[in-house]
């Protein structure tokens, strides 16, 4: 339905200026405009009334009785406008989200859940954003981390989503050709490959064999290094060696076959998977709490006591 009748709407906003500050000049300079200006807009809405709203002396102007009840009703429509209007322009800030993580864990974790929560969330605009070092994430903008560590930085509240289990994968080809292999210790004669450069609560094969209990000093037979843990990953199903396997992030291969485990050994420690958010950030926006939730209700098992720090 139609609303009417209506006055030109560039003259309320003239009109409620000059009626607010009961001066032209001073209406002009607020909305960037000449005097002349405000006084058209003002006498072509006068005009469309049919009645005063101003009484003009030489140098001032007061509101006449019908001007001090239609300002009000001016000002507090153009409020209204000027609220709902906000609320609709911060919609899009409420409700994007900004997830920072490894390539890792985007690529082999959270992008294949995506489709899942875009489908319960579908008013939610996530954005991931990649880092690769904890230490850098102050200097990320971000609402929410997702981030493999072993001590959270102190200024962020820590959630567990799983803890740590690594354990050796490769390809079944690679298996084939050069297995079956006795124990861990075994793998020493394979090519390992080694995340090169990596931060240092991800774990390295010198790690591994030595808290599984291979006490050998002697070195692998040889060593493929690669700076990215996708990469490695990649490596792994391409029959190039065996690679450490990090339980939720190849899940997903070694179920569809890509990759498999050599040898049964898992070390388990204290390290975990954290959603992290930082403590001044504003937790009660709608986005961030939709993503936790969402995650806690995803991984019930691995969260247990959500595990807080």
């Amino acid at each position: 339905m139609k609303i009417s009748p209506l006055p030109p709407l560039n003259s309320l906003v003239a009109f409620e200026s000059a009626a607010r500050h009961l001066s032209f000049t001073l209406a002009a300079k607020e909305l960037h405009v000449t005097q002349g200006a405000i006084s058209r807009q003002v006498r072509g809405l006068e005009d469309y009334l049919g009645k005063p709203l101003f009484e003009r002396a030489n140098r001032s102007v007061k509101l006449t009785a019908m001007g001090q009840r239609y300002a009000q009703a001016v000002r507090q429509s153009l409020a209204d406008i000027s609220a709902i209007t906000d609320e609709v322009r911060s919609w899009h800030g409420m409700h994007q989200l900004t997830v920072a993580t490894t390539s890792a864990m985007a690529s082999l974790w959270l992008l294949p859940k995506i489709p899942r929560f875009q489908r319960e969330h579908d008013d939610i605009e996530l954005r991931i954003v990649a880092t690769e070092q904890l230490r850098d994430l102050s200097r990320v903008e971000s609402d929410v981390a997702l981030f493999y560590c072993r001590t959270p930085p102190a200024s962020m509240h820590a959630t567990t989503l799983f803890h740590e289990e690594v354990f050796p994968v490769c390809s079944p080809g690679y298996l084939e050709r050069y297995g079956p292999f006795e124990g861990p210790e075994a793998l020493l004669d394979c090519t390992l490959l080694s995340l090169e450069d990596a931060d240092q609560d991800w774990m390295s094969w010198k790690q591994w064999f030595s808290q599984v209990g291979v006490a050998s000093a002697r070195a692998p037979r040889r060593r493929l290094n690669i700076n990215s843990y996708s990469m490695l990953v990649q490596a792994a199903m391409m029959d190039q060696g065996v690679a450490l396997g990090w339980s939720q992030l190849v899940d997903d291969y070694l179920v569809g076959g890509h990759l498999v485990r050599p040898v049964e050994t898992v070390l388990r420690t204290e390290a975990r998977f954290c959603l992290l958010e930082r403590s001044e950030a504003p937790a009660h926006r709608w986005g961030v709490r939709a993503f936790r939730e969402w995650l806690l209700e995803t991984f019930p098992k691995e969260v247990g006591d959500l595990g807080l720090t």
